[in-house]
């Protein structure tokens, strides 16, 4: 055999992963995560209020999440799209810098009034959120350009498309976006539903993957979080 032949003969092959077949019921699972985190009385009386006032708050397993995400992430200046009764809002400041501030936007002034409660009972001081009255639609232009570098969005799906290129250039490079409830309650991965608010995070889901500004990832916590870094 040649020099060369055997160069060819030795030419490493490609190797093929073996993927393990998923198990058709994750619900135990998903079900076992929702019920890790401990949520103390700040959160489950933000909880209550969010009741009273018809709001669905975010999952504990998303609020912890949220803790995580907004630390690991070192976030100075972050803003949230849809205040609800500030669950999510405490969740995120607990994982904020104690300099870092969070502006939150809601058209109700109750669900407001009811987050600066839960703020207050979290013993984070006023400085550090700004709560903005207002449609989210005509607050976020008005928000500054690459100042942010994390921006939470919970509010009305129809609305998403414009909250999402909104996020994106409020975003610093770096800065990390991230969407709830981004499954619709498992809508999202059946093609037979219609709704249209599963047809909307469905657009977004897509938008975003084939966005050149940001990587992403979609997680199956809550009702789906996906996330996005933008480049």
């Amino acid at each position: 055999m040649s020099a060369t032949a055997k160069a060819v003969s030795l030419k490493p092959t490609a190797t093929v992963r073996k993927v393990e077949p998923m198990s058709a019921d994750k619900s135990t699972s998903w079900s076992y995560t929702e019920g890790l985190p401990s949520e103390d009385e700040v959160l489950l009386r933000a909880r209550e209020r969010s009741h009273e006032l018809g709001v669905v708050p975010v999952s504990p397993a998303v609020g912890a999440a949220l803790t995580v995400l907004a630390a690991v992430s070192k976030a100075q200046t972050a803003v949230e799209i849809g205040t609800g009764a500030g669950v999510s809002g405490v969740c995120l400041l607990r994982g904020l810098g104690r300099q870092s501030v969070l502006t939150t936007i809601d058209a109700d002034v109750e669900h407001l009034k009811a987050a600066r409660e839960a703020y207050l009972e979290s013993g984070s001081p006023a400085n550090r959120t700004r709560t903005i009255s207002g449609r989210a639609g005509d607050v976020l232009p008005r928000l500054t350009d690459a100042a942010y570098d994390l921006v939470f969005l919970d509010a009305d799906k129809p609305s998403y498309p414009g909250y999402v290129e909104q996020a994106v250039r409020l975003l610093k490079s770096g800065g990390l976006l991230i969407i709830n409830d981004a499954l619709d309650k498992d809508r999202v991965s059946d093609p037979a539903i219609r709704e249209a608010s599963t047809l909307v995070l469905r657009q977004i889901g897509r938008t975003i993957r084939e966005d050149e500004r940001l990587m992403s990832t979609l997680l199956p916590t809550g009702d789906g979080l996906l996330l996005a870094v933008k480049r």
